[in-house]
């Protein structure tokens, strides 16, 4: 999972401008999926899920235009439930939304706390700007007027705090108040009887994402402890809540928000609010790594989960927002990784009882093998039920015989011959199975960091969890590949340095 935080990464949603738009075109379909006796529920869904936000502003003005008609009403009218509700806050624009799900979390008897902790905590300026204007805008009243009189204590304090928008900006690091302000934040909990609420809410509703991630590991130090921990016991209730899900988000908003999805579908019932705000609020900005944090933390699929715990057309709508099923091998490329890795025969020295699912074959013919391979890729169509069964049957020691024996009776690169005649996720997987270990390692550190950005995650996957003798195959096969180590190639950084030459504990230095 990546860890992103407030407004740091680039577009990494699922909902994208469709090409070829034409609002008016659009707006006649819906017209057409809602007259007459009943209503078109799958066209409604189809074409909603497949426009962005801002175009879907385009067909209600389009709608209003052509019909004299107020599309959200019209769709009120026609939809209900659960799938009414879905459509209708998708047709609202983003900071309209955001405003009405406050205005509904503090209207009348009672405050849905978790709402207002939620969306204030994990927006960042400019979309809390856009709120506060958008919530004037539709209920003619002051949002921290509202939110002040239905709240109250540090709680109160720390919202009225965020409802600034006044965070500095990402990017923004006080190094020399890194040191500062983690011993300020421990001389106001720890060090002391008693809490000084107010240093926490200074800082940790005003500095920048980058610098209070500097402050959490500095204030690590200090008190041998995270500050999640420190908050725990320190604070209390909705504001202990609120600060919590502030931390989490300095951390990684992706993870925070998977968190509150997890949550949100176990157990018996669906916390539907909040699975339909974050459904709708995430899907153009982070939903791909949301999915990655999930399946990461939960050994499942955000998508299955939300196949198993809903229904009908707000089921599918949700697939839609959703994008992908990543229990699938090869949506994300570190799951890929793990997947294929699980599957080798690792390093003999490891003194936990190894429980592979792939074992050498019996009564194993190499030769036989490789004919078998060439027969199912000549001619007309692939025969991939042929390759599946071999490939994934054999270990990757017999594996490597099987590459060999192919070049040597058929003067051919099996590798090659694979390539040109798989696609996409199967290709890439059976590449991966044909490779040792060490050239898979390789190839996945290459992958991480070519291109712009740097995947640190895989980066991080792989260095930390392979034995020295590993890291120095890898090492080898990276210089065979590339023609020089992954040492030097991209990251100087004195970690990156120990991992990737492969001596560590064996007194040796690099």
């Amino acid at each position: 999972c990546q860890p992103s935080a407030q407004g740091t990464a680039g577009f990494r949603g699922t909902v994208t401008d469709a090409p070829d738009f034409d609002a008016s075109a659009d707006a006649e379909t819906l017209y057409n999926a809602m007259k007459g006796i009943g209503s078109d529920k799958e066209a409604i869904l189809d074409l909603v899920t497949g426009r962005s936000n801002a175009q879907r502003q385009e067909i209600v003005q389009a709608y209003k235009s052509s019909y004299g008609k107020n599309l959200i009403d019209d769709l009120k009218y026609e939809l209900t439930g659960k799938f009414e509700r879905l459509i209708v806050s998708l047709m609202r624009p983003q900071a309209y939304h955001d405003a009405k799900e406050i205005h509904d979390a503090i209207k009348g008897a009672g405050t849905d706390e978790k709402c207002l902790i939620e969306v204030l905590a994990s927006r960042n300026n400019q979309q809390i700007h856009n709120l506060v204007e958008a919530y004037k805008d539709a209920y003619g009243s002051d949002i921290e007027e509202d939110v002040t009189g239905d709240t109250s204590g540090h709680f109160k304090k720390m919202l009225v705090v965020l409802l600034q928008g006044t965070r500095d900006e990402p990017g923004v690091v006080h190094a020399d108040l890194v040191e500062e302000d983690a011993q300020a934040l421990f001389a106001a909990g720890e060090e002391q009887w008693g809490t000084e609420e107010s240093i926490f809410i200074m800082l940790l509703g005003n500095r920048g994402v980058n610098h209070l991630q500097m402050v959490f590991d500095k204030y690590q130090e200090i008190a041998e402890k995270p500050i999640e921990d420190s908050i725990k016991s320190e604070l209390s209730g909705d504001f202990e809540r609120l600060m919590l899900a502030v931390v989490q988000c300095i951390r990684s908003v992706p993870m925070y928000f998977a968190k509150r999805l997890y949550k949100s579908m176990k157990g018996l019932g669906t916390q539907d609010n909040t699975l339909i705000r974050i459904m709708i609020c995430r899907s153009e900005i982070d939903m791909l790594d949301i999915r990655e944090c999930f399946r990461m933390s939960y050994e499942k699929s955000l998508y299955n989960m939300i196949k198993e715990d809903t229904s009908g057309d707000y089921k599918r709508t949700l697939l839609a927002l959703c994008g992908g099923d990543d229990d699938l091998a090869g949506e994300f490329f570190p799951e890929a990784a793990q997947l294929a890795y699980k599957m080798w025969e690792t390093s003999a020295t490891t003194k936990v009882q190894l429980r592979p699912t792939i074992r050498p074959a019996s009564d194993f013919d190499p030769a036989d093998d490789a004919q078998n391979l060439r027969k199912a890729m000549k001619g007309f169509g692939t025969d991939e039920d042929v390759i599946i069964n071999i490939v994934a049957n054999r270990s990757n020691e017999q594996r490597q015989e099987i590459r060999q024996a192919f070049k040597s009776i058929l003067g051919r690169d099996l590798m090659k011959d694979l390539k040109s005649e798989l696609s996409k996720n199967l290709e890439r997987l059976i590449i991966g199975l044909m490779l040792t270990p060490a050239e898979f390692d390789a190839k996945m550190m290459r992958k991480a960091m070519e291109g712009a950005g740097t995947d640190e995650h895989a980066l991080i996957e792989i260095l930390v969890t392979r034995s020295n003798g590993e890291i120095q195959a890898m090492n080898a096969a990276y210089r065979a590949g590339e023609a020089y180590s992954v040492l030097h190639h991209h990251n100087n950084s004195p970690l990156v340095c120990v991992l990737s030459c492969g001596c560590c504990h064996t007194g040796h230095h690099c």
